[in-house]
């Protein structure tokens, strides 16, 4: 697939600035804004032209049959939004119990424009005590762009206006980024 994704970035003159951490075998991707349900297929798009692995978080019913295989096969793992679960811990408990994981989440945590962001990859990373790894879409420039991988200091503020910083720079297809706090 990687050759049919190289080829449609090209025609539509994508492009990836920046790379993923390859030393590292264990993160957090936190992918803004996400704004369409085109961010997905360019995210999958970038994970294959790139090269890493990784996976993702959605919600439940995205699993469920017919086509609810396919989510799983691209490394999903459901998650239920409308009950409290203490998914940080379930999360962070996945990052220790395995060698390499790299977790791609949204944390607007959904399409529609939000007040703020949902803060519990800031949480998993602190307490799986793994970096946090941004990239931004922005449509206007057709680009992805990834940061180095940054290690939360437990100031949240702080770290929440170094994100932003980051960004505020970018413009989702229908919407810019909404602020983390």
């Amino acid at each position: 697939m990687r050759w049919f994704y190289k080829a449609i970035f090209k025609l539509l003159k994508w492009k990836v600035n920046g790379d993923v951490p390859r030393e590292l075998l264990k993160y957090i991707i936190i992918v803004a804004p996400h704004s369409s349900n085109w961010d997905f297929p360019v995210g999958l798009a970038v994970r294959s032209i790139m090269r890493f692995p990784s996976n993702f978080l959605g919600k439940e019913e995205l699993f469920r049959p017919p086509f609810g295989w396919i989510f799983y096969k691209l490394g999903g793992h459901p998650v239920n939004r409308k009950q409290s679960e203490n998914l940080v811990d379930q999360v962070a408990a996945i990052f220790k119990s395995k060698e390499e994981f790299v977790l791609a989440i949204a944390p607007e945590g959904t399409r529609k424009k939000v007040s703020k962001w949902k803060t519990g990859f800031y949480y998993i990373a602190l307490k799986a005590g793994i970096p946090i790894v941004m990239a931004g879409i922005d449509y206007p420039s057709r680009s992805v762009t990834f940061s180095a991988p940054f290690y939360p200091s437990g100031d949240f503020k702080k770290d929440a206006e170094w994100m932003m910083t980051f960004f505020r720079k970018f413009t989702g297809k229908n919407r810019p980024v909404t602020e983390i706090i």
